[in-house]
């Protein structure tokens, strides 16, 4: 692992530097709920309480593509979620703020956007597509899973699969939490949670002791709030690249969620190396690697 911390903290780099990257939740809901007749995937929980009823969803339109109609009389449910829209950033004057190289700077603004759509029990002519053929979701890979529970029994912390729409570390007790594997899409996307979490919980007084314990420092969008999630995340692509169950569309997705926190920190880069040691340090604590290992003697 001795040259893994630059090698990632190059990538996230060139990534950033090919402009705005949109985070994806890599957890959506549980497929025994609603699920979208286009896609297969589960609606986010949010939605799926809007939903009520279980099963396939489709969109007017896409009704009407695949040769049905809708039942008269049925009624359309609503689902919501959220786009990010990319506009240039402009100072408290209206003045487009510009990069060191006279471009302009862009920003993701999250817009809460809706449509419509129908169970297909109130379609005629359209049939459930993803009874038997769900698209595949998360699997246990046994290295991962090893590394770890070795980790959280050694440091004897609490660790949950729950479902639903959360996935964090509580440092007063001391606790991971997760939705179940279900809801993600791919085994990277579990893992890559998984070890955002455990990469938050080396932070604990009782192991690197990094957090801040003043309520002003602790408090989310602070810059000590975020220089942890750029740990925390940097931390997770590390542990990933190691396992080798890194992906492109995972990378990537860290690297966009990297981006948000960053912005908090006016973008500069020089967080990311900082930020990069601290995550070495809890990566080595995770894998159980002595100083002597790390640097292959």
């Amino acid at each position: 692992m001795k040259d893994l911390y630059t090698e990632i903290t190059n990538n996230i780099i060139a990534q950033l530097e090919q402009g705005i990257i949109p985070w994806r939740k890599p957890w959506t809901g549980v497929r025994t709920g609603a699920i979208s007749h286009a896609t297969g995937r589960a609606y986010s929980l949010l939605n799926q309480m809007l939903l009520a009823k279980p099963g396939e969803y489709i969109t007017w339109n896409q009704c009407k593509a695949e040769g049905g109609s809708v039942k008269k009389g049925a009624k359309a449910k609503t689902v919501v979620f959220w786009k990010v829209l990319t506009r240039e950033k402009t100072d408290d004057d209206g003045a487009i703020i510009t990069d060191a190289n006279g471009r302009p700077v862009l920003e993701g603004l999250p817009v809460l956007r809706y449509f419509q759509v129908f169970h297909i029990d109130d379609c005629d002519g359209i049939s459930p597509k993803w009874a038997n053929k769900l698209p595949a979701v998360a699997a246990a890979d046994e290295r991962a899973e090893n590394v770890l529970m070795d980790y959280v029994r050694r440091e004897n912390i609490s660790f949950e699969n729950v479902i639903g729409d959360k996935a964090y570390y509580a440092p007063d007790l001391d606790l991971i939490h997760l939705p179940i594997m279900e809801q993600f899409g791919s085994t990277a996307e579990y893992y890559s949670t998984a070890y955002h979490e455990a990469t938050h919980s080396t932070g604990h007084r009782t192991r690197l002791n990094r957090f801040d314990v003043s309520a002003a420092a602790a408090a989310f969008g602070s810059e000590s709030y975020s220089k942890e999630e750029l740990v925390a995340e940097i931390g997770s692509a590390c542990s990933l690249h190691e396992l080798g169950l890194e992906t492109p569309d995972s990378f990537r997705n860290s690297a966009a969620y990297i981006q948000s926190w960053l912005r908090v920190l006016k973008d500069d880069k020089r967080m990311i190396i900082s930020a990069a040691a601290r995550a070495e340090k809890a990566v080595k604590l995770i894998f159980n690697i002595k100083e002597s290992q790390a640097d292959g003697e």
